[in-house]
């Protein structure tokens, strides 16, 4: 448990950040941490405003089964299928957690208090599959809290205009490139637009755009390390924070712009950008640089629970890092570019590599209730 002394201690670094106007989000979810009492603590205690989930943190979480074995003896009792139970155990948590959010949700008009869930990573490159999964898990949460996850494959950005014209909020995973950036924009708009048509209420649509930064200089920086030349091993960390830099100036354009200008009139609210995958990989870095790096207003920095105690414990947040760095963004991603390197190749690879990679963990997430069922089953008879 963190005790008064260490809250008020470490309280500075993440009050700069969320007074800088960053909201902090906590990138875990798990039963045992909502019934401990953990997640209201850290809302409490470490200025965390909303919680995102991803296939492989409900695998670690239910995985283990700490906290699940009832619900489990009872669903093994019903006879249901493991895609039921796997679902039935994913959103109760969600549930309980967007309960535990619900104020901060009322006190921010809905702009945080959020807790997000993803449809099954097996439908993302299937639309209507998305559209569907997306719908459902929005009645099955049934918190107005929630914010369902979809990719930004190419088949999510016509589902992503579907679910946000049917006036659910949506979070948009797994974004690397600029110009998929600039797509999921457009489909948020598009949304909007589909839903003001219809008639819906724009002030309570959310959306945020979840911009994934370590894994692309993991890539990156391994590319860098196989070169070898001075002028390679300089650009190292270098790449993700440009990529996420021009991110943002794209964000400012786009909802500065006349499109989105006509939709606030009707009181739309911006797709804040999202920094995801904010835990440091690389051991030579400063572990909390996806924090102090990309401090900038408007945005959400989703962070696992070993990068927030950083950021408390020795954070060091200096106000906006992002607006004055543009042109040096354009610089270090040009100068990855000509050392060979393509741009193009990466964030296509990481796409690729992050569908599937939240296709094993929900595979393994399956295989592990199917056999936590199953010995319920023999228990029972």
């Amino acid at each position: 448990m963190i005790t008064v002394t260490e809250a008020t201690a470490t309280a500075g670094a993440l009050r700069r950040l969320s007074e800088a106007g960053v909201s902090i989000w906590l990138d875990d979810l798990s039963r045992r941490r909502i019934e401990s009492g953990n997640l209201a603590e850290l809302i409490e205690t470490r200025n965390v405003v909303g919680v995102t989930t991803n296939p492989s943190i409900f695998q670690a979480a239910i995985g283990s089964g700490e906290g699940y074995e009832e619900q489990l003896a009872d669903l093994a009792t019903r006879g249901v299928t493991v895609d039921e139970a796997v679902r039935m155990m994913t959103t109760a948590d969600v549930r309980a957690a967007a309960d535990v959010l619900r104020g901060v949700y009322d006190a921010t008009g809905g702009r945080d208090g959020r807790v997000s869930i993803e449809v099954d990573p097996r439908l993302a490159h299937d639309t209507r599959a998305t559209i569907a999964e997306a719908r459902q898990l929005a009645w099955l949460v049934d918190r107005p809290n929630v914010m369902i996850k979809i990719p930004a494959t190419k088949a999510g950005l016509p589902a992503i205009t579907e679910v946000i014209g049917a006036g659910i909020s949506v979070n948009v995973t797994l974004i690397f490139s600029l110009e998929r950036y600039r797509e999921v924009m457009d489909a948020y708009l598009a949304g909007l637009e589909k839903a003001q048509a219809a008639g819906l209420d724009l002030a309570g649509i959310h959306s945020v755009a979840s911009f994934f930064v370590s894994r692309v200089d993991s890539e990156i920086d391994k590319r860098l390390t196989l070169l070898g030349t001075d002028d390679a091993l300089a650009l190292k960390g270098k790449a993700a924070l440009a990529n996420a830099r021009l991110a943002y100036e794209a964000y400012e354009n786009v909802f500065a712009g006349d499109r989105f200008t006509a939709l606030a009139g009707a009181r739309a609210n911006p797709q804040r950008p999202l920094w995801a995958s904010t835990g440091v990989k690389d051991p030579a870095f400063r572990d909390t640089l996806y924090v102090e790096e990309l401090v900038a207003p408007g945005t959400v920095n989703t962070m696992p629970e070993a990068t927030l105690n950083a950021a408390a414990d020795h954070g060091d947040v200096q106000g906006d890092t992002v607006t004055g760095g543009y042109a040096q963004a354009r610089a270090d991603l040009g100068a990855v570019e000509r050392l060979g390197i393509s741009y193009d190749e990466v964030v296509q690879q990481l796409e690729q590599e992050g569908v599937a990679k939240f296709e094993v963990a929900w595979q393994d997430l399956l295989d592990a209730v199917t056999k936590s069922l199953d010995s319920k089953g023999v228990d029972g008879e």
